[in-house]
């Protein structure tokens, strides 16, 4: 049997798992198992540790439902377990190099010991200066092996499951198993603590603990904070039964009623149910209060007689000061201007109009994108709906005429947001707009992320000085409850770069969804009305922007291209959105489409596209048409801009660096060849996983009729998907 089994659950933390993954695997001792537990077959965890496993026979994956929880995880690891001793590593959390040999020394050292405890780092999630709380926590113990009553104050230091090593056969024998509910931790150490016969202390940080943005979910509110007295319920009761000395449930008591004050003086976490908290807190309090416990001085022990007392309304007191400041502060709305400020004010203490929508693309762009195809199907399958789509002022004449709209700065802007149930946008909502109880933001996002995003460009200064504030970026993410996907690299990117406790929907762009309900009358259409002369082969040309230019650059003389590419080819120039100045600039055989309010229908009309780092590609490949990537800068942009995987290790088709390069895939054929298919089925199978026309449907739904996910349409299978069809044959001599 291996020494270790290091079990890992995954839910929630897919993108961020491979490193905890890669951190096991990389340790210079190899005498272990690997236990990923996944929330399912189907899950995003599952896609990333099918691949260590087909590399690793040390990795062996197990499943466990979303509804059993953590403990349920961390019980179906144990159960599949072999080693020796068991490590338990959070998904988003790593070993630290050389952890596995250093408990395998102290081991050796101390003989098979029940429990062996270690220290931790804590790394912020901005990557800021670590620190280890578990120096300060381990009191002083013996050098080898002791018994707790040797150490009396170990009893009180609930440390986490995964900063400590347990021999396998003692938690057999005991039958100690994660206890079912929230703030396991504290139901296990503790009973861990009581039963173990025989300690030891690692003075070494064996884990890199990641202390995520938005918190772990014991620190949010909600009712599962009332679980925490469950935990403390079963611990000091088992303490109880066993008799338990004075020396040791001292130490226990106190560090159990610290995290109960420390929940219950909390002015956000208990946001129901305060009162029977606190009550039941009191009756555990006087019912297994040590003899030999002194209540602590100053504030704490205030704390302390008030919760002995059962007085309820002096506790509340004493924080209700503070609690009314911060809530004052936090529902001041911060427009500009001091008319605009107060009107906001007034709508926002108006209700909340159930059947009200607000939309908005591409900060005001238009009616375009994921928003227009949501507002679409909406029409259709919630017309209850009343709906506003949000423009800027020299937008407003591209709205639909039968499209309700408001300008942006206007008072019907701020009323309507102020007021709308849904709020439905591709990028962010304004820094001054007030996330309300009980309404729902859904971000749709607008594109597949190759390039860095987020939090992510914090490292890379060209780009994080264009971004501006980060704390303000995640001020406005916060305010995501639902958060739109179209495949799996999209999910574990954005967990990443938008850190925030809102809900990921894997349900495909709704923008998307024409790609498979045109017809080739469609396709025809839009090739008429962007002038694409009959019979020619169209080639968009869509590259991105570069934020170390200053302006649009196209890096390829088109033109040149044509005459090199053949005389049946036209190109469709598309530039990023940032250069669109509602003007088309056509030359020859070049046709300008920039301006063009659809990237979908651009899509439709294009027989192949051209692109370098622009996520436009993700988006295509639902067509299954030619692409090819024209890169001279892949270096330059890859450090200035920073992306999430290598572009040229995984192409949807070939790849060319030169302007000589490029007209001679298309001039030889290459461009619709072999090669290039099996390129962009690969491309394809990774990057339209959820793309199959019914985005739109999935999304409205859910967010807009509140159907449960069980009731959304299935994901309908790549093979079976049937693209429009392309308006030219892909057949060349």
């Amino acid at each position: 049997m291996p020494r270790f089994s290091i079990i890992v659950p995954s839910h929630g933390v897919a993108g961020r798992l491979s490193q905890a993954l890669d951190s096991v695997l990389a340790q210079s001792y190899g005498d272990f198992e690997l236990i990923p537990v996944c929330d399912g077959p189907d899950a995003p965890a599952s896609d990333v540790t099918a691949g260590y496993a087909e590399r690793d026979t040390r990795v062996a994956p197990v499943h466990s439902p979303p509804s059993a929880g953590l403990a349920g995880a961390r019980n179906t690891g144990m159960r599949a377990a072999t080693g020796t001793y068991l490590l338990f590593l959070d998904g988003d959390d790593v070993l630290a190099p050389g952890a596995l040999a250093a408990l395998d020394a102290r081991l050796t050292q101390t003989g098979d010991v029940d429990v062996l405890y270690a220290e931790h780092e804590r790394v912020p999630w901005w990557e800021g200066e670590p620190t280890n709380p578990g120096a300060l926590l381990l009191p002083r113990t013996p050098e080898g092996a002791f018994t707790p009553d040797q150490v009396p104050r170990l009893t009180g230091v609930q440390l986490p499951a995964w900063s400590a090593a347990y021999r396998r056969a003692f938690l057999t024998d005991r039958r100690l198993r994660f206890p079912d509910g929230h703030f396991t931790d504290v139901g296990f150490g503790g009973l861990v603590a009581l039963r173990a016969e025989k300690a030891a202390v690692l003075r070494e940080a064996v884990v890199r603990h990641l202390v995520r943005r938005q918190g772990s979910r014991l620190s949010l509110p909600g009712e599962h904070q009332l679980q925490l007295l469950d935990q403390v319920e079963l611990v000091l009761t088992h303490a109880a039964e066993i008799g338990l000395d004075d020396e040791r449930s001292v130490p226990l008591f106190d560090h159990l009623f610290g995290a109960v004050l420390k929940t219950a003086a909390h002015p956000r976490r208990l946001t129901t149910g305060r009162r029977a908290f606190f009550r039941r807190a009191s009756r555990l309090y006087r019912r297994h209060r040590p003899a030999g416990f002194r209540i602590p001085a100053g504030s704490l022990g205030v704390q302390h007689r008030l919760l002995a007392s059962g007085a309820y309304a002096a506790f509340h007191a004493l924080r209700g000061a503070n609690q009314s400041a911060v809530r004052v502060l936090e529902a001041v709305p911060r427009p500009q201007g001091l008319r605009t400020r107060l009107r906001y004010r007034r709508a926002l203490h108006r209700p909340i109009d159930p059947n009200l929508a607000v939309y908005c693309a591409y900060w005001g762009r238009g009616y375009t994108c994921n928003p227009a195809a949501i507002h679409a199907k909406a029409r259709e399958l919630a017309p209850h709906i009343r709906s506003v789509f949000l423009v800027e002022p020299d937008q407003a004449h591209t709205v639909p005429k039968d499209i309700d709209y408001a300008v942006i700065g206007s008072a019907k802007y701020w009323d309507v947001l102020a007021r709308a149930k849904y709020l439905v946008n591709n990028a962010n909502f304004a820094d001054a707009v007030v996330k309300r109880e009980g309404s729902v933001h859904l971000s749709t996002q607008h594109g597949t992320p190759l390039k860095k995003m987020g939090v992510d460009q914090a490292t890379y200064p060209v780009v994080a000085a264009a971004t501006g504030s980060f704390a303000k970026l995640l001020a406005r993410v916060d305010r995501w409850d639902y958060n739109l996907t179209s495949n799996r690299h999209s999910t574990e990117m954005w967990e990443r770069a938008f850190p925030a406790a809102h809900e990921t929907l894997e349900y495909g762009y709704p923008r998307n969804d024409v790609y498979y309900t045109a017809t080739a009358d469609d396709v025809a259409r839009v090739r008429r009305e962007l002038g694409v002369p009959e019979g020619k082969t169209a080639v968009l040309y869509a590259p991105t922007h570069r934020d170390y230019h200053t302006g649009f650059e196209t890096g390829l003389d088109l033109e040149a291209f044509c005459e090199e590419a053949g005389e049946d080819v036209v190109v469709l120039l598309r530039a990023h959105y940032f250069y669109d100045r509602g003007r088309t600039r056509n030359t020859g055989r070049i046709i300008d489409v920039t301006a063009h309010r659809s990237a979908e229908d651009v899509c439709l009309a294009a027989d192949a596209l051209v692109t370098d780092y622009s996520s436009i590609m993700f988006d295509y490949a639902n067509l299954d048409r030619p692409m090819v990537v024209y890169v001279d800068d892949w270096d330059v942009y890859r450090e200035t801009r920073g992306v999430y995987f290598d572009l040229m290790e995984l192409p949807p088709g070939p790849v060319a660096r030169t302007p000589e390069e490029l007209a001679r895939v298309f001039r030889d054929g290459s461009w619709a060849g072999p090669e290039s298919t099996a390129a962009r089925a690969a491309f394809r199978e990774r990057f339209c996983q959820f793309d199959d026309g019914r985005a739109s449907e999935r999304v409205v739904r859910r967010v807009l009729l509140g159907e449960p996910p069980e009731a959304i349409p299935p994901v309908i299978p790549l093979a079976e998907r049937l693209p429009a069809p392309a308006a030219t044959t892909l057949a060349r001599s």
